[in-house]
């Protein structure tokens, strides 16, 4: 079997006696062993008001690692729509793609990537309020794409049509693709001729039927003829099998506590997942959740990527490197983050 493209997912995560700062720094690092280890693109999470995750601003995340690198494709993974006004996004991204040309991604979410009380704040003055802008979805989409465009969208104000651009003069526009946990975007992404990704890495359910729904669905665009998709999945790559589950804990313990309602605070060390322990009466869910993560030594990794790869039918596998520290990591560095890209893609 063919080997599939490598791209990577970064929710900038942080740990226990990590600044902002450092996280970052850890980004910045992990995203120049991507480009140089040949990896296809490098995308950027959009979630807010966690104290173990720092990516809440896809655009300024962007124009930091595409500032940091020199080869590597870099986008957003996602902009949660319904959080901003389409115009602003659609002006960052221009702004983007005319900086970096040829390198920006613009992945577009609909959920809202936090709290209600945080969403509230979001999204006061900016893409509506409570349930309007998840409504309205599907047409901000497509107003953030005209907007990109060079010719922009025409709009009618007081009886005199005038375009709106998202920026004077482009000559390029980010690629944008629709991200989703749902059938939702599925569809919609294959109504209007757009490349789709299915959240395999968070959902790990119903990835087979989104992907068949969009495929079998697809209506060609002028530049997007045929569907296009890929995979993604969080993975941790470790010279033993034992050190790479032991490293897999501190993001395991981090998820379950989410999904349980537990209070929320910086991801732990390794010593403090493993001193902290996983409760029994979570033991199913954490169980369930990981099923579908690539936790493995380089070769038996390679081969489950190529068997996902294969299974799904995509030619580019997405990790979401999640791999833990230990208390005397450097907090600058992601060090086993990096270890994990380095030794997949060794071993592709």
């Amino acid at each position: 079997m063919t080997s599939p493209a490598l791209s990577v997912l970064d929710l900038v995560p942080v740990r226990t006696g990590q600044t902002t700062a450092q996280a970052l720094a850890a980004t910045r690092s992990l995203a120049r062993a991507a480009d140089r280890l040949g990896y296809r693109r490098y995308w950027l999470a959009e979630h807010h008001n966690l104290p173990a995750v720092a990516a809440t601003n896809p655009p300024v995340l962007v124009a930091m690692v595409a500032a940091a690198t020199e080869r590597i494709r870099v986008g957003s993974g996602g902009v949660m729509l319904p959080n901003h006004a389409p115009l602003v996004v659609a002006e960052q991204f221009a702004l983007l793609e005319a900086a970096y040309p040829g390198r920006i991604d613009l992945g577009i979410g609909r959920a809202p990537g936090t709290d209600p009380l945080t969403g509230v704040a979001l999204r006061h003055g900016a893409g509506g309020v409570g349930d309007d802008a998840v409504d309205r979805f599907p047409q901000y989409v497509e107003d953030v794409a005209a907007m990109m465009s060079p010719d922009g969208v025409a709009m009618q104000v007081m009886g005199r049509v005038q375009a709106l651009r998202a920026t004077p003069r482009a000559e390029s526009t980010a690629e944008l693709w629709l991200l989703g946990s749902s059938d939702f975007s599925a569809r919609l992404a294959a109504a209007r001729g757009l490349p789709y990704v299915f959240a395999h890495h968070f959902s790990g359910r119903g990835t087979a039927e989104a992907l068949e729904l969009y495929r079998s669905m697809y209506q060609p665009s002028e530049r997007h003829p045929e569907p296009r998709t890929f995979l993604t999945v969080n993975a941790v790559v470790a010279s033993t099998q034992e050190e790479a589950e032991r490293r897999a804990l501190p993001n395991l313990l981090t998820m379950v506590a989410l999904r349980t309602a537990q209070p929320l605070t910086a991801q732990p060390t390794i010593e403090e997942a493993e001193a902290r322990g996983l409760p029994e009466e979570h033991r199913a869910l954490a169980e369930q959740m990981s099923a579908g993560w690539v936790v493995a030594t380089p070769d038996d990794a390679a081969e489950q990527v190529i068997d996902l790869a294969a299974t799904y039918a995509v030619d580019e596998v997405m990790l979401n490197p999640v791999a833990g520290a230990y208390r005397r990591t450097p907090l600058d560095r992601g060090p086993h983050r990096e270890e994990t890209l380095r030794l997949l893609a060794e071993s592709l």
